[in-house]
């Protein structure tokens, strides 16, 4: 799963630690939005009740806060991948051996690959990580 973390990784997941009670590994910066992984299980305890633990925690890090499910493996790559970008939406998602391509109309394209690429490298990061293959937004 996810290769390296640094020092501001590891402050964040303390913090969710601390607020929600739930371990997790795997924490990731797309779009300005700090998204933690947690177990299925887990992710209704993680944002508590009336969203009060996701809220304390926006207010404490001043950035958007969400929590999603943790992929079991490849086949999960497309909730996954789903659950970063929204409310992007996307028509399909392929996965081959050695790459996952993403298809998306015009609007949705020019949103996933974001100024400067940012978005794009973001997630190619995330699915390297993650998933071992490389990404390719069509």
């Amino acid at each position: 799963m996810a290769s390296t973390i640094d020092m501001q990784d590891i402050r964040h997941l303390n913090l969710f630690s601390q607020i929600t009670r739930i371990n997790t590994r795997f924490c990731i910066l797309y779009n300005e939005t700090i998204i933690f992984c947690v177990p299925k299980s887990f992710v209704s305890k993680a944002i508590g009740e009336q969203g009060r633990n996701i809220r304390t925690m926006s207010e404490i890090l001043g950035k958007r806060i969400r929590v999603i499910p943790t992929p079991r493996g490849i086949q999960d790559a497309r909730g996954f991948i789903g659950s970063i970008v929204k409310p992007v939406t996307f028509k399909d998602l392929q996965v081959t051996p050695n790459e996952i391509i993403l298809t998306a109309g015009n609007q949705s394209k020019a949103a996933l690959i974001g100024r400067n690429k940012r978005r794009l490298l973001e997630m190619q990061r995330i699915v390297k990580d993650y998933f071992g293959k490389e990404f390719r937004i069509v």
